[in-house]
């Protein structure tokens, strides 16, 4: 049996598995070099990982986390990724206040019927 590849991920430097973790990649051309979501994780080239919600990406963003990690010349346009970010930031964030025993996500009280 093998091991699920982890990555770090850059916002919160905690180890996860790969399934778990958004890939970002560096795309360069005419002007400066940009962040471009690779959801499928097949671009090719250097990628750096992070959790696909708005507080991870921010941190990230706010460290420069990418720019060190894919190895960029200089700063990097990240007007996708604040796109994506902002996009998916109300169906993939972590519940920020502390929830009660024995309730779920959604609040609602957790039953043993099922």
């Amino acid at each position: 049996m093998t091991a699920h590849p982890t990555r770090t991920c850059l916002g919160c430097r905690t180890r996860c598995p790969r399934s778990a973790l958004l890939r970002v990649t560096l795309k360069s051309g005419d002007g400066p070099a940009r962040l471009v979501v690779d959801e499928g994780a097949r671009m090719g080239g250097r990628g750096a990982w992070v959790h696909p919600d708005s507080r991870c990406v921010s941190r990230a963003l706010a460290r420069t986390a990418f720019e060190r990690a894919l190895r960029a010349e200089g700063p990097v346009e990240a007007g996708a990724l604040k796109e994506w970010r902002a996009r998916v930031a109300d169906t993939t964030d972590r519940p920020t206040e502390p929830r009660e025993a024995g309730a779920t996500l959604d609040g609602h009280a957790m039953s043993a019927l099922r």
